[in-house]
């Protein structure tokens, strides 16, 4: 039986930790099926930023999995070329979301370099956002030609800790492999390298095909490791009308009034979802506690 085949029996859309009791040495394994195909529907994605995308997804869902507290981890590759960013929003309820903005202009073959993409002077934002807490921000310039290399340098940079990491993409499916060192552990370099280097064999179509039982089984029978019961990931948008009611407050009255004076309201999509937001008139009245649009009108007839 094909993996093709084998996919189409595994559960889609699940997160799972492993550890070897005989090592210090713990593991994440991911599959997004159901959540991937719902992203990919969103928008036309070019399929070199369709692939990093689907990486940046897989590697999102596994660095969620240390979050402690209530609140979001977003995950971003900022560039100043044809990319211009991937994000990945993970929550602690096990949801995420991602989108990507591009030169929707330029020519993009099917086989682009993450680093031609993105050009120069690109970097790594990583935020973590609780519910109750002030943000935390890191933010580095991007080490490594793929998403997993990238976030390897950073962690050894930011976490200091030993981490391998292999990420897939693929039309229907994306999945992640990591392995990490266990913080204040001792491993001698030839059991930890031992098992990276197996983790480095998996393949595209494991990772995107195969469940985590399947996977580890494949990777590491000669020294299983134990693996602990899967947790589901859903996609979810956090968009709201509220929250684009105070992003259109931040724009400030008169820019939004100057847009339904011309336009008679105003539209917002999200970009995660693409649902749509329209505030007419009364809305930007009510929303400002003003007539804003009526006083851009005056406005512009008092000096032409």
């Amino acid at each position: 039986m094909t993996t093709q085949n084998l996919a189409a029996t595994y559960p889609a859309d699940t997160r799972t930790r492993f550890i070897f009791d005989d090592m210090p040495v713990r593991g994440l394994h991911v599959r997004l099926e159901n959540v991937w195909q719902h992203i990919v529907k969103q928008k036309h994605y070019p399929a070199a930023i369709r692939r990093a995308l689907g990486e940046l997804l897989a590697a999102g869902a596994l660095l969620s999995s240390n979050l402690k507290i209530d609140g979001t981890l977003i995950v971003q590759v900022q560039g100043q070329g044809r990319l211009k960013m991937l994000v990945v929003e993970a929550t602690s309820e096990q949801t995420v979301r991602a989108t990507a903005r591009w030169d929707e202009h330029a020519d993009i073959t099917d086989d682009e370099s993450l680093t031609d993409l993105l050009g120069d002077s690109s970097v790594f934002v990583l935020t973590l956002q609780p519910k109750d807490a002030e943000p935390w921000q890191g933010v580095v310039p991007l080490e490594g030609d793929s998403i997993a290399q990238m976030l390897m340098n950073y962690m050894k940079r930011s976490e200091q800790l030993d981490t391998h990491i292999v990420l897939a993409a693929s039309d229907t499916s994306v999945g992640g492999l990591l392995v990490q060192r266990l913080p204040e552990e001792e491993i001698d370099d030839e059991a930890w390298n031992h098992v990276s280097t197996l983790a480095q064999t998996v393949t595209t179509d494991e990772l995107t095909d195969l469940d985590a039982q399947h996977v580890l089984y494949r990777l590491f029978h000669e020294t299983p490791p134990r693996v602990f019961e899967p947790e589901n990931i859903e996609f979810a948008c956090t968009c709201s009308r509220g929250k684009v009611s105070d992003m259109l407050l931040m724009l400030g009255g008169e820019e939004v009034g100057g847009v339904v004076a011309e336009q008679g309201s105003i539209a917002v999509d999200c970009d995660f979802c693409h649902e749509k937001y329209v505030f007419d008139e009364t809305d930007v009245n009510a929303l400002f506690g003003a007539n804003v649009a009526s006083a851009v009108r005056e406005e512009a007839q008092r000096i032409q």
